[in-house]
């Protein structure tokens, strides 16, 4: 059965080492598991007993298109209004409990593995309806028009239900589960989960002008990020800025599972964010 890995806060006693892996570099990032704790959790308005963990956002010179979130949200918490930002896409990944999601009044239930779109425009609400806290990552990213491309529509599927594409010449120990068609191109970002068995590797050094967000669901390996080696477990982040050299080494004993954000399918900008001159 698989199983995702979801903070629950807490603080390290007084009695413990500083011997965190916390890491912030020009071309990367990495929050360790361990920080996730009470000191750093955020809230956000009209939304009832839920807390979150803040772990990336668009930043100039950085990772500029998406923002992610880590929800925790109480039985019976949730929100009517979770986000006023105009022109908004919403990509929720359940870890653990239960929700019930409302898009443009028609009714979802997510459970652990569950994955929602929400295009931009739409309706939605949230409210965790299990016994126990619903944790989920909940990524936002501005959409991008394109002129005669009809923005996608809501979806909501659950991992398990999804095929894992292997990547050729693997025998299996690298794959990718993908939530929409990657040749689809009214989506402007991908959010899949990507699998390596005991032993699996990314072959070469992965240089590219996409941006990622990674979050440790399972297991652990050691990444290659720019120059360095690191080694990363379950519930750690890794935040890496466009061209960042990456590989990865899956060090077992089992699985090793990432939730994996990307950018695509849209010319790169050449006026405002990175840009030349503002629009006009």
């Amino acid at each position: 059965m698989t199983q995702y890995y979801a903070p629950t806060g807490g603080l390290p006693p007084q009695t413990a080492l500083m011997t965190g892996r916390a890491v912030f570099t020009e071309a990367y990032a990495v929050i360790p598991k361990g920080c996730f704790s009470d000191i750093v959790v955020s809230y956000l308005p009209h939304w009832r007993e839920t807390r979150l963990w803040l772990i990336a956002r668009p930043m100039s010179g950085f990772a500029e298109t998406f923002s992610q979130y880590v929800m925790e949200v109480a039985p019976g918490g949730g929100s009517d209004a979770p986000c006023a930002e105009a022109g908004a896409e919403h990509i929720l990944f359940v870890t653990e409990g239960l929700i019930t999601l409302t898009i443009d009044g028609i009714g979802y239930e997510l459970d652990a593995g569950g994955y929602a779109f929400i295009p931009p425009q739409a309706k939605w609400t949230l409210l965790a309806e299990g016994p126990s806290p619903a944790r989920f990552h909940w990524i936002r990213k501005l959409y991008e028009p394109v002129a005669g491309v009809a923005p996608p529509p809501a979806f909501v599927t659950n991992e398990k239900d999804m095929p894992l594409n292997t990547m050729p010449n693997t025998n299996g120990a690298w794959g990718t589960t993908r939530f929409v068609d990657p040749t689809d191109i009214r989506y402007d970002c991908h959010v899949n989960i990507v699998t390596f068995q005991p032993g699996g590797v990314i072959p070469f050094e992965e240089t590219h002008v996409m941006e990622h967000g990674l979050y440790v669901l399972e297991g652990k390996a050691v990444y290659k990020l720019n120059q360095d080696w690191v080694e990363v477990e379950a519930g750690d982040f890794m935040w890496l800025r466009a061209y960042c050299p990456q590989a990865c080494y899956a060090a077992g004993p089992g699985p090793f599972r990432y939730l994996l954000y990307k950018d695509v399918n849209r010319h790169a900008s050449l006026r405002g964010p990175g840009g030349f001159r503002p629009a006009l």
